[in-house]
């Protein structure tokens, strides 16, 4: 996986940190923790600058989220509920998880986008209900924008100031992608599990 972020990173430049970035939030075993911190390193190469990797970043962060939004602002939350009840455990969601997230957006709306965009998995979730509650799109997008841009310049920062000592780190890090890769896969897997024995209950 590291190998083909840098071969991308290194060949489209910022284009291609866009376009991770983009599929990071579409499918998230493609980690940010990866993406930035290489391009903050092409960055120290000078493939780019480092203000174009953390723009590019964060664009392809904000229109990754965007459209997760406005397919659930879309949709909305009557709409899908029934999906959400009957399919729902493909997708490792329940309708109360629905519930508990709505809720939380509702009550904390800008303090949970912000934050969201910061932790695993939850920045690209969030997106979802916050689409299915319909939040203010200001909102929604200034507080993604925000939360994305401090996000990829603290990762794109660390990998343009470690510079040479990073291809140690990227030989370290090799095996870890494949681990989180997995840990993600078995997690999908154990609640697929799980919510076929509780159905069968």
């Amino acid at each position: 996986m590291i190998e083909w972020i840098t071969q991308t990173v290194g060949e489209a430049g910022p284009v291609g940190v866009f376009l991770l970035m983009f599929l990071e939030n579409l499918f998230p075993p493609i980690p940010s923790e990866f993406i930035m911190p290489l391009a903050g390193f092409a960055a120290a190469e000078g493939q780019m600058s480092i203000v174009t990797a953390i723009l590019a970043g964060t664009l392809g962060s904000l229109v990754g989220n965007g459209l997760w939004y406005e397919i659930a602002h879309a949709i909305g939350s009557r709409r899908i509920r029934p999906l959400v009840a009957r399919h729902g455990r493909w997708f490792g969601v329940s309708a109360e998880d629905m519930d508990k997230a709505e809720a939380t957006l509702r009550r904390h709306g800008p303090v949970a986008l912000f934050f969201g965009r910061m932790l695993p998995a939850i920045r690209t979730l969030i997106s979802i209900p916050a689409g299915l509650a319909h939040i203010r799109r200001p909102v929604f997008y200034l507080w993604t924008l925000v939360g994305s841009l401090i996000w990829v310049s603290l990762l794109a920062g660390a990998g343009y100031l470690l510079r040479e000592q990073y291809k140690r780190v990227e030989t370290a890090i090799e095996p870890l992608s494949y681990v989180v890769l997995a840990g993600v896969i078995g997690a999908y897997l154990w609640h697929l599990w799980r919510s076929r024995r509780a159905a069968r209950r």
